[in-house]
């Protein structure tokens, strides 16, 4: 099981690759800029006179003053993106630092400066002055200018980017952008996935009656399932995969990461899905849907927390859960069942069901929110707007699960006469709109008037 991918994978990020590439790029522009001063200075080419700077003591005061703003703005930099990092750490929790870091302003203008510093202090090493001669690279000086400006100006935008980024509506916003993108990559997979069926369920048990458990070498969370690459590996071999997880899950070293059937494919093909399946420390959102809804979630119950009690951002992560249900709700819904081009059965993997989000996105939000009517009432009204967008009676019903689960919490609280009246206006709406869609009682209570 050498293959076997336990990694940090290409989702994780770091605030260093692209301040050491703009470093190196630096160095590449350095080289050219002194080619052309040396050419110059060897009257291979000329340099008009208009376009130099003064003499060495002026190119060195230059170059000694934009030394020192750009090192004492590059620790600024740093103290801010750390401040940034720390309060997001304390607001939004330590699972959305990610999103913080692998910002590309803040990486290019850290690396921006730190390219400018480097390329301004190998100019200052060179240029220098003798007995016999002097050197002044005229080129490399005007660049100097010119790429100091530049870092400077986007220091600007990056201000700007840091007001916006640590926003509360602006982060769970890029949230949901980021599911949105999660669920149209997933579209084209889920055109080659078949109705559920085109398959006997005992036809399922058995082809996996022969079976081998492939057991996972590490721990770590399941971030990637490449399901095109099992299926056709699957078909070559005229086998069948069944992984009993779902990206997102957590698997233990031990644990039966896969199931072969036949069991003689087992060694063979050990290999195969080893690389195909990709772990690592973190969960990361391009296939686990569930952890978009889960960074909504933990940043409402952290507004909501007694320490920093923020209604409105809570209201707020309710509205956009909404939008982020609505567009899981829209997308093709996946069985879980992988097919070849034959329409052979050839990968089983757990599937992510609407119900399940559905109630990872109100649970916590709703037990944070006993106590504050808005929140409550807000609840009521995103499930009454999701009705007609879920359409599967399982789907269904788990907002109505919800919906009384409000109910009953509101309930059991000592609540104003007039908070108890606008939360009962609202269960009755919703009420209403769960009979207009002729959801039936299938939790426990009725949902008529």
């Amino acid at each position: 099981m050498s293959g076997f991918r336990l990694t940090s994978s290409r989702h994780n990020v770091n605030l260093w690759i692209v301040p050491l590439k703009m470093s190196l790029a630096a160095v590449a522009l350095f080289a050219i800029t002194i080619t052309l001063d040396m050419l110059a200075a060897y009257h291979v080419i000329h340099i008009p006179d208009w376009f130099t700077m003064g003499g060495i003591d002026d190119a060195r005061a230059i170059l000694s003053a934009m030394l020192g703003c750009v090192s004492t703005v590059l620790a600024l930099i740093f103290s801010v993106a750390l401040l940034v990092l720390s309060m997001v750490a304390n607001l939004f929790g330590p699972r959305l630092l990610y999103r913080f870091v692998q910002d590309w302003v803040t990486q290019a203008c850290i690396g921006l400066f730190m390219g400018a510093f480097i390329y301004v202090f190998l100019v200052f090493l060179v240029t220098h002055q003798d007995e016999h001669t002097s050197f002044i690279p005229q080129v490399s000086l005007i660049t100097s200018w010119f790429l100091v400006l530049s870092a400077f100006g986007f220091l600007v935008f990056y201000s700007h980017r840091v007001a916006v980024l640590i926003q509360n509506p602006d982060a769970i916003g890029r949230i949901v952008d980021d599911l949105r993108r999660a669920v149209e990559l997933a579209a084209p997979y889920s055109k080659s996935e078949l109705h559920l069926h085109h398959l006997d369920a005992s036809e399922t048990h058995l082809t996996m009656s022969d079976k081998a458990p492939m057991l996972s070498p590490a721990s770590g969370y399941l971030q990637e399932i490449h399901h095109q690459t099992l299926v056709n590996t699957a078909a070559k071999a005229g086998a069948m995969i069944s992984v009993p997880f779902r990206p997102g899950q957590f698997v233990l070293q031990g644990e039966t990461l896969a199931f072969i059937s036949p069991a003689s494919k087992l060694a063979s093909l050990t290999p195969l899905i080893s690389r195909s399946i990709t772990m690592g420390r973190h969960r990361v959102l391009s296939q686990d849907l569930e952890f978009g809804v889960a960074q909504i979630v933990e940043i409402a119950i952290r507004a909501l927390s007694p320490a920093i009690n923020d209604t409105f951002t809570g209201i707020a992560s309710v509205d956009l859960l909404g939008e982020a249900l609505t567009i899981l709700a829209e997308a093709p819904q996946r069985s879980g069942h992988w097919f070849d081009t034959n329409g052979k059965l050839r990968l089983q993997v757990r599937p992510l069901l609407l119900p399940r989000l559905v109630k990872q996105a109100f649970d916590q939000i709703r037990q944070a929110a006993a106590d504050n009517p808005a929140v409550l009432i807000r609840l009521l009204s995103t499930l009454e707007r999701l009705a007609p967008k879920l359409q599967g009676v399982e789907d269904r019903n788990a907002l109505v699960e919800q919906a009384a689960a409000v109910w009953e919490t509101a309930n059991t609280r000592p609540l104003v006469t007039m908070d108890r009246e606008d939360i009962e206006a609202a269960w009755k709406k919703t009420q209403t709109r769960f009979a207009t869609l002729e959801i039936r009682e299938t939790v426990g209570f009725d949902v008529r008037l």
